[in-house]
């Protein structure tokens, strides 16, 4: 499946290789006065110079990249540094450079998430959309994921969901080909039923599937709701639910997840919904395609926790003490430790509780029970498919 979209072919040559990031950078450092990974190891120029030198020294550095790409986005020149350390990052597993124990804990999480317990797929007859909301959202937010899905039902005639990991731990941890299997094996598996519409809802779910399934059309939830009226069906609150004397906050920022960083489309729908709650959007200087990583990006804290950390104290710094929306559970989870931060389906399916601080989110370990009565609740649907997960990548086809 990798080779008809285009997208293996992009990671079997090292960016340097053609000296496009050491002949192009200027090494100005628009992207280390943004960056403290590069102002600690310098600008791309001179990381991509090192690597002819000292491969290994940039193997190892490549993993306390947040991979957020926010040195894409002030570039002037148009280079793309993040995509050449997550290169980095590749080269050094494909070469048994670099040993994940320090990652132990995410893998097994993703490895959960695409485990039979956990996976189910149900696929109604004549459906070809699937609701995707990924893992964490199930797990910290059945209630509301399950409202959402119910909301798509009456929007999207014979939809299904699934229930699977996109395996983005993986590949932004360089295991390429533990990646490429387990993607291609699910993409292949919905598109030979018939699904050519996918609806996301984690941000991390959605660059996974528009980066790699092609052959997909992929739309957020988000995009749905914020496409016209929300009907009475759905029981989606309005700006008209709030009580008349809520209190409620005079601005709130938002912090866009970097996955959606150039989904200008996803922006404006969020802020739609925001603004349906009545709510007052203050973009901070760092939104949208300029966006600061929330630090659990990469998965920089395993190896690296104070650098992690240095996004999220940025993040509270200029919100400057307003509430923080945001639509992705990771950000939540870890901008919460510095900065007053819910969940944009919170907001939507209990504004009241939320802009309280009382919305009801769920901490592991009971986020593995909800994920299993999530799944128990939707094997009751009726379905033409329905599957549990039992692929795994020591059957792949050499």
């Amino acid at each position: 499946m990798f080779k008809d979209s285009g997208s293996a072919t992009d990671y079997v040559t090292l960016p340097m290789e053609n000296d496009s990031i050491a002949d192009q950078c200027n090494g100005l450092g628009a992207c280390a006065r943004e960056c403290a990974f590069l102002s600690k190891y310098g600008t791309p120029d001179k990381i991509a110079a090192l690597y002819k030198k000292d491969p290994e020294a940039c193997f190892e550095m490549a993993f306390e990249c947040s991979l957020c790409g926010l040195c894409t986005a002030v570039c002037p020149q148009g280079l793309d540094p993040s995509a050449m350390f997550l290169k980095f990052r590749q080269e050094a597993v494909k070469q048994k450079k670099k040993q994940l124990d320090s990652y132990k804990k995410i893998l097994d999480y993703e490895k959960k998430g695409f485990s039979k317990r956990f996976s189910f797929y149900s696929l109604p007859h004549n459906c070809d959309t699937i609701f995707f909301p990924g893992c964490t959202l199930p797990g910290t937010r059945p209630g509301n994921t399950l409202k959402a899905f119910e909301y798509l039902k009456t929007r999207i005639d014979n939809i299904g969901i699934v229930l699977d990991c996109c395996t983005k731990p993986s590949h932004d941890l360089g295991r390429q080909d533990f990646f490429e299997a387990m993607f291609s094996e699910m993409e292949t598996f919905l598109l030979d039923n018939g699904i050519r519409t996918i609806v996301t809802a984690c941000p991390n779910c959605h660059k996974t599937f528009t980066t790699y399934g092609k052959k997909f059309t992929i739309i957020t939830l988000y995009e749905i709701m914020a496409k016209e009226d929300l009907p009475r069906k759905a029981s989606l609150p309005r700006k008209a639910s709030l009580p008349r004397k809520a209190s409620l906050p005079e601005g709130i920022t938002i912090h866009d997840p970097c996955p959606t960083r150039f989904e200008s489309q996803i922006h404006i729908a969020v802020r739609s919904l925001a603004k349906t709650q009545g709510l007052d959007i203050e973009d901070t200087h760092h939104s949208r395609e300029k966006t600061f990583c929330c630090g659990e990006g990469g998965t920089v804290g395993c190896v690296n926790p104070d650098l992690a950390k240095n996004w999220s104290r940025k993040r509270n710094k200029e919100s400057q003490g307003k509430k923080v929306l945001t639509y992705c559970t990771g950000c939540v989870n870890y901008l919460s430790r510095d900065c007053d931060t819910f969940h944009v389906l919170d907001l939507m399916f209990g504004p009241e509780k939320t802009l309280k601080g009382k919305a009801r989110v769920s901490k592991a370990p009971f986020t593995y029970l909800n994920r299993l009565i999530l799944k128990k609740k939707l094997s009751r649907i009726p379905a033409g498919i329905v599957r549990e997960r039992t692929y795994r990548y020591e059957d792949r086809t050499p």
